[in-house]
C-alpha cells in the first residue's frame, strides 16, 4: 500500500498517533512538547475523529501534575488516554506514573526529552527527565528520527494494550521533535490493523463502574505490600515478547523493521558504541563512512530501554567486538555511573551465567557523557570515540563535545578545542572526519527572532518536500529568549533520506536576514566553496561592497561566493508587511538556488501562504502576495572585486570602558557565538552569574529610532516609563555640566517649581538598544503645533543619527543620578527620574511586562529581592548570555533568581521568612553587643523609621557607621560581634518581590499564590498577565478570556476569565489591585507604591499586552485604555488597613463603561480569527462577553458600595 508522504517534525508525527488511538488526551504547555498538545487541540476541534469514529476529548489541566491525573482517572474507568510532556512537567507526573504502573494500566506519555533544571533551567534537549523515570515501572520506548516517532507511537499504543505496562514514548527535544523531516505518514488503516480491540475490551472491562464495583488504590500494611509488589514481575517479563511481536507486525505491515536492540554495521566489528536518541542517527552515519574506509565499527541503539531485556541486548552484539563505548545523554552527580552504562555493565555481568552467554571474550567498556542540553554531536566526535576504542586502554567515562580543562574528561576531535589559556582551538584526532554527501544541498539562514524567517523556512521545507521528489530536513537553532536574539535555520534537500542529526558546517547556500549580523558574527564561517550568500541591507550596489568588514570581503573573495542582496525592509514595507521580511527573503532564496523553477516555486509559496494566513484576513494575505511579486525585481547581484577594498572591521561583541575580566572572557564569547568553545574551568561551579551585563552587548537590531524635539517636549516622563526596554531615560541636572558636552546633546531647562535654579533636563535614548517598538512615540502627549503629525518624539532611520546619538549615550550616562530623597517619587514625572536597574531585556520590541519591572526597580531596586516564576519574565530576566537587572553606584540592585514555575510564590515567601529571621537575629545582636557601639546608634538604628527614600537612606548610613565600628573596635574572636557583621545588612529593609505571568498565577502556582496570600508575611507579588502562557507560543490559561482564540484554545474559548482579583480580596487579609499602565499610569504607580508599603501579602495583577495578542504592540497601550474603558479590565485597590482606620478598603479606579467590548476585542487577532473562521460563534462569545463585562461591572461597583463603613449612631 502507497502510503503519503508528509514533511512534519517529530512532535507532530507523535501527535498524529496519540490523537487517532485515545479518548481522552489531557495536556498542558511545556516547550518542546507543546506542540503535540496543540496539534491533538486543533485536530479536535476541527472534527478529526479517531479509528473508533469519535473525536478524542481534549483538555488543557492546570499542570503536569493534572495532566497525570487525569490521564490516571480516565485510565481507571475505561478510556484510552495519553498526554505530552517534558522535564519539570515529566517529573510532576511522576506520583501518577508510579500508581498507573503499579495498576497495570496501559496507557503512552509522549515525552520531548528535555534538560532538568540544576544549576540553571535549560528548555533544550537530553536524557535528564526521563532517566528520573527509571524506578516508576513504566516501560520506555526510544525514537531516534522523525520517522521512528511516528512509528514507534503506533508500536508503543499497540504493545501497551497487550502488556498492560504503560510506555514512555520519547525523542530528543528540539533535536527530533523540531527537527522537519519527509517522512511516510501512518495511515488510519495502518493503525486499526496494529491496534487489537480485544485488549482495548479488556481494558474497558477493567474499569471502575458501578455496574461491577471494586476498590483499587487501596493501602497496605507489611504482612502483604512486598508480595503484591512481586505479583507483577510476570508482566515485566512478557513485556520485551510483546514488543518485538509487535515490532514484527508493524514490518511486515509497512517494510520497516526494528528489534528491541538494533545493530548497524559489519557483523566482524571490532568497535561498537551504543547510545540512544538523534545522536544514534549521527553515529549511524559516521558507520557507514568509516566502514566504506576499511574500519570495522558498529553502533547499537536501544529501542526498548525499559524493561531492558539482557538476552536481545547481548544477541544484538557482534561475537566480533572488543571494546565498547556507551554513551549517555544525562548526568547523574555521585552515581557510579550514567543509567545505560550501568545498564550494560549489570548486561554483561549476567553474561556470565549460562542462560545469556554468547560472547566468547567479555570486550572493554568504557562510559561516555555527550549532548547534554542539546549540545552538538557530530561525526568527528563520533570517529574520534571510535578511535580512543582502538586504544589499548580507551579512557573510561569520558565526555565528548566540551573542553573540560578541570576534571581532564574531554576527548579531543577534529574541529573539537583543547586548552590554550582558556581559548579554543582545533585539534586533531587522526583522520579527517569527512564530509557530509554531496549530493544534499545545504543552506544555512540567519534571522532576527520574530522576523518570520524560521516560518518561512519551514515553508520552504514544506513546498520543496511537496513539489520534488527530495527528502528534506530542518532545523531550527534559537536561544530561549524573546523576539529580537538570533535564529539559525539549517535546511537539507537531497535524493536519499538524511541522517546528519547536526548542524551544517559547510553550506551552500547562506542567507543573512540581518545586515548588522554581518557586523558583529562570522556568517561566513561555515559558507562553502562556491557558496551563494544573500543579504539583506539597506545598501545598494554602488554601496554594499565598501559597507563590509574586511573579513567578510576576505571570506567572499577567498572562497568564491557569489553574493545576492535585497532591502527586504523597503519592499515589506511598500508591500503593506511592516518589518516582516520573512517571504521577501523567501521568495529572493528560490530564485536564487533554482531547486524548483521559479513560477512554480511562487505558485507553491502564495499557496503556503493563503493556507497559513487565509483565517487572519484577506489584507494579511494580499499584502504577502504583493511582497512575492515586488521581490524579484528588487533583488540584485554585487559584483565583487578581486581583492578588499575597505578597512572596516568587524565589531566587537560586547562594548564599554572598564568591562569586567568575567564579561570579556565568557559573555563576550557567549555573546560572539563561541560558548561552545569555553572550557570547564571559566563556568561557575553553582550557576552564579554577575547582574548588568545587558550593558555591554548593543544589539543594534532597530533600523528607527526615536529623537526628540525639546521645544515640543512637556517633561511629562512618559515615554521613559513605558519604554519595555529602559532605552528612553531622563536625568536633572546643573547646566553646568553641559560644558563638556557633545555638540548634538540635548538639553532643556527645567519645567517646574520643584527643581532648583538652572537645573537642566536630558531626554536620552541608547540608540543600539532600542528595539524601535514606538511605545513611547505613541504615548507622547505634546504635539508639534507647527508640523501635524509631529510631537516631542518622532521616529527618525537610525543611521544619520547613529554616532551622534552613541555620544550622547556615552555623555549622557556620566550625568551624576539626582538625589532620590529630593525626588516626588509618587508621580509620573518624579519616578522617571530614578535610575531603573532593569535595562535592554531580550523581551520582545514593545512588551507590555516589562514597563512594569522597570518601574518596580526604580522605586525599590536598591533593596530588592525577586523569585521569578519560569516565564517570559525569567528568560528576559535571567537568559544567558546577557542579564538586565543592574546596580547603581553604590553596588547596589536586584538580586534574582528562579526556582520553579509552579513554587514561585513559596519561593519568594523562603526570601522574606529567611530576612525576617536574619533581621530579628541581626536586632538581638545589636542590642546584645557591648562596648563596640554607642547606645544611641543602637537605639537609632532599632526604632529607625524606614517607611520612605529618606528614612530607608538615612537607616544605610546609620548600619555603614555601625560596620565600620564593629570592624575597628570589636574583638576579632567575638562572636556576637562576627555574628552581627554577617548580618547587618538586614537592619536595612528589604523589599521582597515574586514575579511572574498568568500561567504561574492563575494555574501552576495558583495553589502556592493562595497560600501567600493568607501567611501574613510581607511578600509583594506582581502577576503580569497576558491572558497566555506567553513563554511556551501562548496556550490558554484560566486567564484567557471567553471566546478568544489560544493554542490549546483553537475553537475560541469557551468559558469567561477567571476573577483572580476578586478571589484575592475574599481573603480579605491581602493588599490587592489591578492595574494598566497604559489606561491610568498614576493608578499603577499608586497601587506598587501602596503595596509595597502595606505590612502583609499583596499582589498586583497588572494588564500586560503581547505580541500572543495579534497586533502591532505599537498600540499596546491603546489596547490597555480600551480594555479599561470598555469595562473589560476595572481597576480597583484593595487595603485592609484602609478598613481599620475605619475607610472603604476597596477603591474602584476605573470610570462606567464607555465602550463596547467589541471596539476593544476585534482589533485584536486573537479574537477577529474566530469571527473569520466560526463567525457564528464567535458572535454568541462576544454577546456572552459583553453580558460578562456588563454583570462584573455591577458586581465591582456593588463592592464598593458594601465595604463602605457603617456610619456608628452616636
Amino acid at each position: 500500500m502507497k502510503r503519503p508522504l508528509v514533511t512534519i517534525d517529530a512532535n507532530e508525527a507523535a501527535s498524529h498517533i496519540a490523537h487517532h488511538v485515545n479518548e481522552v488526551i489531557a495536556i498542558y504547555p511545556i516547550t518542546p512538547a507543546s506542540p503535540m498538545g496543540e496539534f491533538a487541540d486543533a485536530w479536535a476541534m476541527a472534527g478529526k475523529k479517531n479509528i473508533w469514529g469519535t473525536v478524542p476529548d481534549v483538555i488543557e489541566l492546570q499542570s503536569e501534575a493534572g495532566a497525570a491525573g487525569a490521564v490516571h482517572g480516565a485510565l481507571q474507568t475505561g478510556a484510552l488516554s495519553t498526554t505530552f510532556t517534558a522535564s519539570q512537567g515529566l517529573l510532576l507526573m511522576m506520583p501518577n506514573l508510579y500508581k498507573i504502573a503499579g495498576e497495570l494500566s496501559p496507557t503512552v506519555i509522549h515525552v520531548s526529552a528535555r534538560t532538568v533544571a540544576g544549576h540553571a533551567l535549560s528548555i533544550f534537549g537530553d536524557h535528564g527527565d526521563v532517566m528520573a523515570m527509571r524506578m516508576t515501572g513504566v516501560a520506555m520506548l526510544c525514537s531516534n528520527s522523525v520517522q521512528e516517532a511516528m512509528d514507534m507511537a503506533l508500536i508503543a499504543h499497540a504493545a501497551t494494550l497487550e502488556a498492560r505496562i504503560p510506555f514512555i514514548h520519547f525523542f530528543d527535544g528540539f533535536r527530533t521533535s523540531h527537527e522537519v523531516q519527509k517522512i511516510e505518514e501512518l495511515t488510519l488503516d495502518d493503525m486499526r490493523e496494529m491496534i487489537d480491540d480485544e485488549y482495548v475490551f479488556e481494558h474497558r472491562m477493567r474499569a471502575l463502574t458501578p455496574d461491577r464495583p471494586i476498590i483499587r488504590g487501596t493501602a497496605q500494611n507489611p504482612d502483604v505490600f512486598f508480595q503484591a509488589k512481586e505479583a507483577s514481575n510476570p508482566f515485566y517479563q512478557k513485556c520485551p515478547d510483546i514488543v518485538q511481536k509487535t515490532m514484527d507486525k508493524f514490518a511486515k505491515l509497512t517494510g520497516r523493521a526494528y528489534k528491541l536492540f538494533d545493530y548497524h554495521g559489519p557483523a566482524d566489528a571490532e568497535r561498537v558504541i551504543i547510545l540512544m536518541g538523534s545522536g544514534a542517527e549521527t553515529v549511524h552515519e559516521t558507520v557507514d563512512r568509516m566502514n566504506d574506509e576499511g574500519e570495522k565499527v558498529g553502533v547499537i541503539k536501544p529501542r526498548l530501554y525499559r524493561p531492558f531485556n539482557i538476552e536481545a541486548f547481548i544477541n544484538a552484539l557482534p561475537e566480533s567486538v572488543q571494546s565498547i563505548a556507551i554513551l549517555d545523554r544525562t548526568k547523574e552527580p555521585g552515581s557510579a555511573g550514567d543509567p545505560l552504562y550501568q545498564d550494560v555493565i549489570t548486561a554483561f555481568q549476567e553474561n556470565r551465567t549460562e542462560e545469556y552467554r554468547k560472547l566468547q571474550k567479555e570486550p572493554r567498556l568504557v562510559a561516555g557523557r555527550y549532548g547534554l542540553s542539546s549540545k552538538e554531536f557530530t561525526p568527528p566526535m563520533v570517529r574520534a570515540i571510535y578511535e580512543e576504542l582502538g586504544k589499548e586502554k580507551p579512557k573510561n567515562h569520558f565526555t565528548i563535545g566540551i573542553n573540560d580543562d578541570v576534571t581532564h574528561t574531554s576527548l579531543p576531535y577534529q574541529n573539537g578545542v583543547m586548552p590554550v589559556n582558556g581559548k579554543g582551538k582545533a585539534a586533531s584526532s587522526g583522520k579527517a572526519a569527512g564530509k557530509e554527501k554531496s549530493k544534499v544541498f545545504r543552506g544555512l539562514f540567519y534571522g532576527l527572532g520574530a522576523d518570520g524567517t524560521v516560518s518561512a523556512n519551514k515553508n520552504s521545507i514544506k513546498i520543496i518536500g511537496e513539489n520534488t521528489d527530495f527528502f528534506a530536513q530542518g532545523y531550527f537553532v534559537y536561544d530561549s529568549k524573546k523576539s529580537g536574539s538570533m535564529t539559525t535555520s539549517h535546511l537539507r534537500f537531497g535524493p536519499d533520506p538524511i541522517r546528519s542529526a547536526y548542524l551544517i558546517d559547510e553550506a551552500d547556500f547562506v542567507a543573512c536576514h540581518q545586515f548588522r549580523f554581518v557586523e558583529r558574527m562570522d556568517m561566513l564561517k561555515n559558507a562553502g566553496e562556491g557558496a551563494t550568500f544573500l543579504l539583506n541591507t539597506q545598501y545598494g550596489p554602488d554601496e554594499l561592497w565598501d559597507e563590509l568588514p574586511d573579513k567578510v570581503q576576505q571570506q567572499i573573495i577567498d572562497k568564491n561566493i557569489r553574493v545576492f542582496a535585497i532591502d527586504g525592509y523597503k519592499v515589506a514595507r511598500d508591500s503593506g508587511m511592516g518589518n516582516r521580511i520573512n517571504t521577501v527573503m523567501q521568495v529572493c532564496f528560490f530564485a536564487i538556488s533554482d531547486i524548483l523553477p521559479k513560477d512554480e516555486a511562487i505558485a507553491a509559496i502564495k499557496d503556503a501562504i493563503q493556507k497559513t494566513y487565509g483565517q487572519k484576513g484577506e489584507k494579511i494575505v494580499k499584502s504577502n502576495f504583493a511582497a512575492v511579486d515586488n521581490s524579484v525585481e528588487h533583488l540584485f547581484e554585487l559584483k565583487v572585486p578581486e581583492k578588499v577594498t575597505t578597512s572596516k572591521m568587524m565589531l566587537d561583541p560586547v562594548v564599554g570602558r572598564d568591562i569586567p575580566e568575567f564579561v570579556t572572557d565568557v559573555i563576550g564569547e557567549i555573546t560572539a557565538g563561541n560558548g561552545d568553545y569555553l572550557p570547564v574551568s571559566k563556568m561557575p561551579v553553582d550557576g552564579t552569574f554577575p547582574t548588568g551585563t545587558t550593558c555591554y552587548e548593543k544589539r543594534n537590531i532597530a533600523h528607527e529610532i526615536p529623537i526628540l524635539d525639546p521645544d515640543v517636549c512637556i517633561q511629562c516622563g512618559k515615554c521613559a516609563m513605558v519604554c519595555p526596554h529602559a532605552v528612553i531615560r531622563i536625568k536633572a541636572f546643573d547646566e553646568k555640566l553641559l560644558e563638556d558636552a557633545p555638540p548634538t546633546f540635548k538639553s532643556m531647562k527645567a519645567k517646574g517649581r520643584e527643581w532648583p535654579e538652572n537645573t537642566m533636563i536630558s531626554i536620552q535614548v541608547s540608540p543600539e538598544d532600542c528595539t524601535a517598538c514606538e511605545l513611547c512615540v505613541e504615548v507622547c502627549p505634546a504635539k508639534n503645533k507647527e508640523q501635524v503629525g509631529r510631537k516631542a518624539l518622532n521616529m527618525d532611520k537610525i543611521e544619520p543619527h547613529l554616532e551622534n546619538e552613541r555620544e550622547n549615550w556615552d555623555f549622557f550616562l556620566k550625568i551624576p543620578e539626582f538625589d532620590r530623597n529630593e525626588l516626588k517619587v509618587g508621580t509620573v514625572k518624579g519616578s522617571q527620574y530614578l535610575q531603573p536597574l532593569f535595562e535592554f531585556s531580550g523581551a520582545c520590541a514593545g512588551c507590555g511586562e516589562t514597563p512594569y519591572v522597570k518601574l518596580i526597580t526604580q522605586l525599590y531596586g536598591d533593596r530588592m529581592l525577586i523569585a521569578n516564576a519560569t516565564g517570559c519574565s525569567s528568560i528576559y530576566g535571567g537568559n544567558l548570555p546577557t542579564t538586565p537587572y543592574s546596580k547603581n553606584e553604590h553596588g547596589l540592585g536586584p538580586t534574582w533568581s528562579n526556582s520553579l514555575f509552579e513554587d514561585n510564590a513559596e519561593f519568594g515567601l523562603g526570601f522574606r521568612l529567611t530576612i525576617d529571621k536574619q533581621a530579628e537575629q541581626a536586632q538581638r545582636l545589636l542590642r546584645e553587643v557591648n562596648g563596640a557601639v554607642p547606645e544611641k546608634l543602637k537605639e537609632a538604628i532599632l526604632t529607625a523609621d524606614q517607611s520612605d527614600e529618606p528614612g530607608i537612606f538615612e537607616q544605610r548610613e546609620r548600619v555603614g557607621e555601625l560596620k565600620k565600628l564593629l570592624a575597628e573596635n570589636g574583638k576579632k574572636d567575638d562572636k556576637t560581634v562576627r555574628q552581627l557583621l554577617s548580618l547587618a545588612d538586614y537592619l536595612v529593609h528589604k523589599s521582597v518581590w515574586a514575579f511572574g505571568g498568568d500561567g504561574w498565577a492563575y494555574d501552576i502556582g495558583y495553589g502556592g499564590l493562595d497560600h501567600v496570600l493568607t501567611a501574613g508575611r510581607n511578600v509583594n507579588l506582581l502577576v503580569m498577565d497576558t491572558e497566555v502562557y506567553s513563554n511556551t507560543g501562548g496556550q490558554r490559561s484560566k486567564a484567557t478570556p471567553l471566546g478568544s482564540v489560544a493554542k490549546f484554545a483553537a475553537a475560541g474559548k469557551e468559558s469567561v476569565k477567571k476573577d483572580l482579583g476578586l478571589l484575592a480580596v475574599s481573603g480579605g487579609s491581602a493588599y490587592v489591585a489591578r492595574i494598566a499602565m497604559g489606561a491610568n499610569d498614576t493608578q499603577t504607580i499608586r497601587a506598587i507604591m501602596e503595596a509595597e508599603a502595606y505590612p502583609g501579602p499583596s499582589v498586583i495583577i497588572a494588564y500586560s499586552h503581547c505580541i500572543a495578542h495579534g497586533y502591532n504592540m505599537k498600540y499596546g497601550l491603546d489596547q490597555q485604555r480600551l480594555a479599561v474603558e470598555s469595562g473589560y479590565w476595572p481597576l480597583f485597590r484593595y487595603n485592609p488597613l484602609l478598613a481599620k482606620e475605619g475607610k472603604n478598603p476597596f477603591s474602584l479606579d476605573s470610570k462606567p463603561p464607555k465602550v463596547a467590548f467589541k471596539d476593544y476585542a476585534y482589533n485584536e487577532m486573537r479574537y477577529l480569527m474566530l469571527s473569520k473562521s466560526h463567525p457564528a460563534v464567535a458572535a454568541q462569545y462576544m454577546k456572552q462577553a459583553q453580558e460578562f463585562v456588563n454583570e462584573r461591572w455591577r458586581q465591582y461597583v456593588e463592592m464598593e458600595k458594601m465595604y463602605e463603613p457603617v456610619k456608628q449612631e452616636s
